[in-house]
């Protein structure tokens, strides 16, 4: 039975960190270990909901923490564990190089159930008004070489919702996207290109109402895996701004002072998994 000395002392050993994903979300339950010279177990520890973790260690010294957990790759690094002082290693991300493989060639179905079609305006010039389109359907088709694929998506414009019906109802008239004359928003992408790591630009026409504009996305590939009904999905997310103006959608209201009620610009934020198609 260790003393209260020894006891403090190992508390005083511990190594301290934060454990999450590539792209920043917590890993609960990823298993650290601290391991010394020889291969000898110092400590061991589980990180917590919100990724945290406290790995208690039996010596000082140099040794080697190494940070696991399913799906991901391992991560080990070599830490100085002081005599008298916790020490702490900061956040460690656990990425994978499976998961980061370019998606194989087909097609990929867009899950709306898993994608978010988002669009942001500035509102007084203060905040911002959000909205998503809840109905919408696309496809991702994967060539080789990669930057020959395509992208087409058909979104519907009465599905807007910002969570106000008055002004969903205003979104949806003649001032804004005019879903009665035109029902669909679409997006054909054709100009695939890497610009480095998981970073692409996606070009293509947008139309909105019947206006079309060339559009380039800034697209971030996420990964692909495997999901729990047997298939494999992709994920990406994409952002872009739109001119309002360039769309025909000019409504507006003057405000004392010069400002108006609705920012001149769309900030358009996509969230997106799609599914690989069977072959």
């Amino acid at each position: 039975m260790l003393s209260r000395e020894e006891r403090v002392g190992v508390q005083a050993r511990a190594v301290d960190g934060t454990v999450t994903t590539a792209d920043g979300w917590p890993l609960p339950g990823a298993a650290v270990t601290l391991v010394g010279e020889g291969g000898r177990q110092l400590g061991r520890a589980v990180a917590g909901d919100d990724g945290r973790f406290s790995c208690a260690a039996d010596a000082h010294g140099t040794s080697t923490v190494i940070v696991s957990a399913p799906g991901v790759d391992p991560l080990a690094r070599t830490v100085n564990v002081p005599a008298h002082a916790p020490t702490d290693l900061g956040v460690l991300t656990l990425g994978s190089a499976r998961r980061r493989a370019l998606p194989a060639a087909g097609a990929w179905t867009i899950d709306p159930a898993h994608t978010i079609v988002r669009a942001r305006s500035r509102h007084l010039g203060l905040s911002t008004v959000e909205g998503r389109f809840t109905e919408f359907r696309g496809t991702i088709r994967v060539a080789e070489p990669i930057e020959a694929s395509t992208v087409d998506v058909r979104i519907q414009a009465a599905s807007i919702d910002t969570g106000n019906a008055e002004r969903d109802a205003h979104l949806r008239s003649g001032d804004f996207l005019d879903a009665e004359r035109f029902p669909a928003l679409t997006f054909r992408g054709d100009r695939v290109a890497r610009l480095s790591g998981d970073r692409w630009t996606v070009g293509g026409a947008l139309t909105i109402r019947d206006v079309t504009r060339s559009v380039t996305l800034d697209v971030m590939y996420q990964g692909t895996g495997p999901d729990p009904w047997g298939g494999t999905r992709l994920a990406l997310t994409a952002t872009t701004q739109l001119a309002r103006r360039d769309y025909e959608m000019t409504w507006n209201m003057g405000l004392p002072g010069g400002s108006v009620l609705v920012g001149p610009t769309l900030q358009i934020d996509l969230e997106i998994q799609a599914v690989r198609e069977a072959t």
